[in-house]
Formats: C-alpha cells, structure tokens, sequence
C-alpha cells in the first residue's frame, strides 16, 4: 500500500527530544546513517538525568566503566574515570567530552520545551511546536527523553504555604544551594534519599526523613580508579561491551552463575553471600545465586541476610525497626546502593519519621510540616518523591497519533507498545527505552534501542517506505508476554509497596506492567531477530 504527498521535505530527517545518553546516541547513529537530525533539550545543558539531579551525593548506580556510550573505541579510550560510582558532576563532563569529541553541538538545541508532537496525515510527517512559538517537521519523531525523568510532586495539603525553598530533589537549584545550619526535610526513602543523606547531614543543622517504606540497601562500596584499573578496563573493553549485550540486566557481570541457593547447603549460602557483600554493587544479586527474583524462600534468605547487615549499623533499637523492609520481597522495588545511609541515622542531627503508620503528614505551614503527632520546622523541604518511570515524560509531552489520540490517552488503562519501541496508532514515532522494555543498565539499552531504530529508518529509507506503521496485534502479543513473564517474578509483588516499576507510586491510575523482566539480554537478541526478519512488527507503506 502507498501514502500520498510524501515528496514534502521535512526540516530534519529525525528529531529526538532529550540531550541524555539517549539523544547523543541517537545523533551518533543518525548521522553514521546520513540522518539529518535535530535534537531538543528544555534544559539549559546537555546530560539529561546529570544535568537536572545536581542534589548533593547524586552519583550512578552502576559502575562507571560500564556506564557510558561504546559506539567509539577511541573515546572509550581516551576518556579516564576517577571513581567507581561517579557523582552528577563528573558524569556530566563525560556527556560534555563525548558532545566535543565527536562536534555534536551543531545537532542540539538546548533552552527549549517542546510543546507538542503531532502526526500529519497528509504529509505523513512529524510536525514539532516549541514553547517559543517555532515549529519544524521530521519524518521520524524520537522520544530520547529518559526512563526515569519527570518528577511526581505530591499533593500535600497546604503545600504552597510553606515560605521557604521547597523542590522536588530532581530540581535542585542549578546555582547551588548552601544548606549548612539549616533545617532540611526530606520527603521520601529511595535511592536519592540513600544517596542524599549521608552528605547532606555532615553540615545541616538538622535532617528529618520522612519515610513511607523502608528499603532494602545494597553495599556500594565506592572506591577510586587507579591507573592499573583504569589500564586493566581498557585492555578488557570488547570483552566488557559483550558481557554487557550479554547479560540479563546490560551490565558486565559473571553471571549467571549456575548454581541456585535453593540447591546450596545452608552454610554454603551464608559463606557465599559473606565472601560477595563486601564487593559492592549489585553483582552481590547477579553474582550469588541465579534464583534470587524467582525463588521466594531463597529471595527471603537473601532478604533477610541483607536485613542483617544493613541494620546491624544503626544503633537506636526504634530507629532500626523502622528503617527494617516490610512486607515485600527483595528487589520488589529498585534497591539502592549504600554511601553511609545508615551511619547517618546515628547522627544527633538525623532524625527518621514514619509517615505510613506512626506520623502520617497532615499539611504543610507557613515554618514546616504539620504530621498527626508534631510540627516540624524546617528552612529547605526536599520532595525526593521519586518519578513516573518509562511513560511521564511522554505523556508530559502531548503527542498526538494519527486518529488524534494523544499517547496519554492511549496510556490511560495500559502503557502498550511493542518492545518499548513502537506504539500502534504513532506511526514513525520511536521511544528509546519506553515502557515493556527492560530496567537494566542504561547505556547499554539505549545503545541497543538506537540501533534498532536507525536500522528500521534505513530499511525506509532505502526501500522506499514513508511510513511505518505498528501492528495492533503485535502490540497486544508483546503486551501479554510482558505481562506473562512479569507473573513469573517476585518484582510483581511491587504494588504492594507503591514500586514505581509499576507505576504504583502514582495516585491517579493503577499500578500496571511497565517492564520487560525476560532479560535484556534475551530483549536485545529479540531486537535484532526483529530487524534481522524485515521488523515484522510494523506495516511499512511506499512513497507514492
């Protein structure tokens, strides 16, 4: 089948949103297609996730030798890291050197919201509205907006009341923020909180956590890069980048190991877990046992032995029940790595507050934060309130499919696509790591995703294809295997605890399947089976 007006020649070839890892990616690989491509940004620098988390002890998860973009030998090469878990300020030179390395800066427009995305039908293009009035069309319309990017702001009685600084931690002021011998709340426990925490009380006043569920912590163990590291990573890369494509969560870990603790003597388990947990990161889940996440009683003794560990460095008895995990499973919600969580909660000037059962929050004041029990005075107020993972920025971004129908909209019951790629209904539009793709380490992904969409624009644009359009039933296949293996997991019992890898930290929809849970090793072979067979996902119409 053919569409017609199809000779209009768009402004760009591609236009992506998002001057993350994403959107550098996705300029790399488009202009190695000989894609004309345009990248926007509403932030004032690139980094994406490093230029918006400037919170104080804000580093990566994953460890930094893993955690940056491999499309060029000669960068992995040149550039040397400091430390195992960079912060936001080293991760965002990284983005600057590979931006002026590789002259990207003339694709990226930074400064600049866009306001919407609609699809033309008579054109079969992309038209793209900033919030400055301008407009521009494409042929392809890339989400590169993050995973993990637009922010969930409670809605506390009173919330405007309160005279002082009051943000979301994703928002922390750009131009810095002195906040030694002040009073701080922070709102929320999760990673930001573990991370923020330990830095932010070596010079407040006072801090007061204000925690809804309390989290499993896993070691971090930060350490610096020394040169032989840094000579032993380098010599290693291509062996590093397969282990990545290679592994079940993109990252270069040993595993799977091959042995299941169901099937390992009691005192066995306990001597291997004693031998991982002083290595830090989360190879202590990859590279212990391969039935952590499937297996409840040996995702209970791992549970348990982590319980243990964590707690075993908080002093005051109250405070340690607290900060002890309830009633769900390990890894049913994302666990952080540890910089000095715990210790911090032995502080004088640390102060834990239950909001789920013991305090909940009332209101906001005029001086603070009224709970059921006390009113607490503060001079900042942190929201690390968490985000709404894989769908917010897109539905933040009104794009408006080819019936109309805003990508919202469509989103309401379910957030459908095929491989977190393609959405039926948005044809040309492509997401790099929408919803039902997996949660693993995000370079990795993203470099996977982005090869996967320029193959299928060169496979357009070589063929004669102006459109492709997404099968309603290869959606619908892709939506209940997802969900069918997601049952097979213990991160389904994530609704339980508010898990915003369901969704379940959002109060105005239900908790739903937002991740594939297959494996992103078996993910990217099912990318490239896809490309390898004509992508069969989608119907492509020639040019008339």
């Amino acid at each position: 089948m053919s569409t017609g007006n199809s000779n209009v020649k768009p402004d760009f070839d591609v236009i992506g949103v998002g001057a993350g890892f994403a959107g550098l990616g996705l300029i790399h690989y488009a202009r190695e297609a000989g894609l004309s491509i345009r990248v926007f940004d509403k932030a004032s620098d690139i980094g994406g996730t490093w230029t918006w988390n400037r919170y104080p002890g804000a580093a990566s998860d994953s460890e930094c030798y893993y955690y940056c973009l491999t499309f060029s030998k000669q960068l992995l090469q040149e550039w040397k890291w400091s430390i195992r878990y960079p912060g936001w300020e080293e991760n965002l030179r990284y983005m600057h050197f590979v931006a002026d390395r590789c002259n990207m800066w003339p694709h990226i427009t930074l400064d600049t919201k866009i306001a919407g995305a609609d699809f033309q039908k008579n054109t079969g293009l992309w038209l793209v509205r900033t919030e400055k009035g301008e407009q521009f069309t494409c042929r392809y319309f890339v989400s590169a907006m993050g995973m993990i990017s637009e922010p969930v702001i409670p809605d506390f009685k009173g919330m405007g009341k309160f005279k002082d600084p009051c943000f979301h931690s994703a928002r922390w002021p750009q131009e810095g923020l002195d906040y030694s011998g002040k009073r701080i709340a922070i709102i929320g426990s999760g990673a930001t909180t573990v991370q923020m925490l330990p830095v932010v009380a070596e010079t407040a006043a006072q801090v007061t956590v204000f925690q809804r569920t309390a989290n499993f912590v896993m070691p971090a163990v930060q350490k610096p890069i020394t040169s032989e590291w840094d000579k032993e990573i380098k010599e290693n890369y291509d062996k590093i980048i397969q282990k990545c494509r290679n592994h079940s969560f993109g990252m270069a870990f040993d595993s799977p190991v091959g042995r299941n603790l169901a099937d390992t003597p009691p005192e066995e388990v306990e001597k291997i877990l004693e031998e991982h947990w002083p290595r830090g990161s989360f190879r202590f889940v990859f590279e212990t046992f391969d039935d952590l996440v499937v297996n409840a009683e040996s995702n209970r003794i791992v549970g348990d032995f982590i319980i243990r560990k964590t707690l075993s460095k908080v002093k005051d008895p109250e405070t340690r029940e607290l900060l002890k995990p309830k009633g769900y499973p390990f890894f049913a919600k994302r666990p952080p790595l540890d910089h000095g969580y715990f210790e911090a909660f032995n502080r004088d000037n640390v102060k834990l507050v239950d909001i789920n059962e013991r305090e909940p929050i009332v209101e906001f004041t005029e001086s603070g934060i009224r709970t059921t029990k006390n009113h607490y005075e503060f001079d900042i107020i942190v929201l690390a309130t968490g985000f709404q993972a894989y769908t917010g920025a897109q539905e933040a971004l009104p794009i408006r499919g080819q019936n109309g129908l805003l990508l919202k909209e469509k989103w309401t019951e379910v957030s459908a696509s095929i491989m977190g790629v393609f959405v039926s209904g948005f044809p040309n539009l492509f997401m790099i790591t929408g919803p039902q793709a997996p949660f693993a380490n995000l370079p990795t992904s993203i470099e996977q995703n982005i090869k996967y969409i320029v193959d299928c624009i060169q496979k357009m644009q070589k063929e004669g294809f102006a459109l492709c359009e997404p099968k309603r039933d290869a959606e619908e296949a892709w939506v209940a295997h997802t969900a069918d293996i997601h049952r097979q997991t213990l991160m389904a019992q994530g609704d339980k605890v508010h898990s915003w890898m369901m969704g379940a930290n959002l109060k105005d929809r239900n908790p739903r399947v937002l991740i594939y849970f297959g494996g992103a090793n078996n993910y990217y072979d099912k990318l490239r089976d896809s490309a390898n067979s004509g992508f069969p996902e989608v119907e492509f119409r020639r040019r008339a």
